[in-house]
């Protein structure tokens, strides 16, 4: 069942997302964002859907708020572009 979609690695998920690789694996475990597993047990993430969340388009299931300590603490990809990068907006 090869719907031809690329697989991304948390590295690259992080570099679109300007975040670093650990918050996208946060993401995947509080379920804002899918991933699938790889054999060896790595977390791999569907371009499109990746795609999708980047221009706003993706649908992010909110979370309760008795999840609030496993909460990113950045707006994560249903805010993508705003509030990325160092604080104060140093670059």
């Amino acid at each position: 069942m090869d719907t031809g979609d690329r697989l991304l690695t948390p590295g690259e998920v992080a570099a679109l997302f300007r975040v670093d690789p650990k918050t996208v694996t946060r993401w995947a475990a509080a379920g804002r964002i899918g991933s699938i597993r790889t054999p060896g047990g790595h977390r791999r993430f569907r371009e499109s859907e990746v795609r999708a969340l980047l221009e706003g388009d993706g649908v992010i299931e909110e979370m309760r708020e008795d999840d609030a300590a496993n909460k990113p603490r950045n707006n994560g990809p249903s805010n993508p572009g705003a509030g990325y990068g160092p604080p104060n907006g140093l670059r």
